[in-house]
């Protein structure tokens, strides 16, 4: 992207909020902070952000709550810090609409490497004026040049992770593609990392992208799953 990306921290402990707003900001982004969930709406309905880093542990309205209420009308990346390093608590961030999460205590630079790679699968604004192609799925079509997904007129918000699956199985319709794989692709295949949590992470982002694209996600048609082999695009 042309200008520096511009980041929303949203973090109840100011000493972190501005460590984590000088340190970014030295690296080029854009910076801005709230205290609250109550204090970062405001700042939602006058600006428009690339990126928001979410606390999980605030007073009042907490990130998880925070990040699924945002979900209902926003796709900008979200990724959540939470003090709980657990599998479920991770599951459960996950299920509400986040991109990706990280543990506190966590070093600067992790942080820097985890919002590059959000950054970087997120779909581009404008895919310029080449001739679409596109793929229909029952009533929805999706246009893989643009990385858009719609239901007649009306755009579907798709989240930066749901774009990316979208063109991953895109680039292949009608072959599965394995969980690992997905895994690899999305960035989060890290060598400290156990596969079956990234793997069970993998099945939540799927699960949240068939109640976009089925008509019953519990017998998907075209989000279909392969045994032993992965996941497959199955369209029209």
């Amino acid at each position: 992207m042309d200008a520096d990306p511009h980041l929303l921290i949203v973090d109840d402990d100011e000493r972190i909020r501005g460590l984590l707003q000088k340190f970014l900001a030295r690296q080029g982004f854009w910076v801005s902070a709230a205290r609250d969930a109550a204090h970062a709406r405001r700042l939602l309905e006058g600006l428009e952000f690339d990126l928001i880093v979410l606390d999980v542990m605030m007073p009042g309205e907490d990130g998880v709550t925070f990040c699924r209420s945002l979900r209902e009308t926003l796709a900008t990346p979200i990724l959540l810090l939470t003090a709980k390093g657990e599998t479920e608590d991770r599951i459960t961030g996950l299920e509400a609409g986040a991109d990706d999460y990280l543990a506190k205590p966590f070093e600067p630079r992790e942080l820097l490497l985890r919002i590059n790679a959000i950054l970087r699968r997120a779909p581009a604004e404008d895919a310029g004026p080449a001739t679409p192609k596109v793929l229909k799925l029952g009533p929805l079509r999706y246009d893989v040049e643009k990385g858009k997904l719609w239901d007649g007129e009306t755009p579907i918000r798709l989240t930066a992770t749901e774009s990316q699956l979208m063109r991953i199985f895109a680039a292949s319709p009608g072959a599965p593609v394995g969980r690992a794989k997905l895994v690899e692709d999305l960035g989060r295949g890290g060598s400290d990392t156990g596969g079956g949590v990234e793997e069970r992470a993998i099945d939540v982002q799927i699960t949240r992208l068939r109640r976009k694209l089925e008509a019953n996600p519990k017998q998907p048609r075209y989000l279909q799953t392969v045994r032993g082999a992965g996941y497959m695009l199955a369209p029209d």
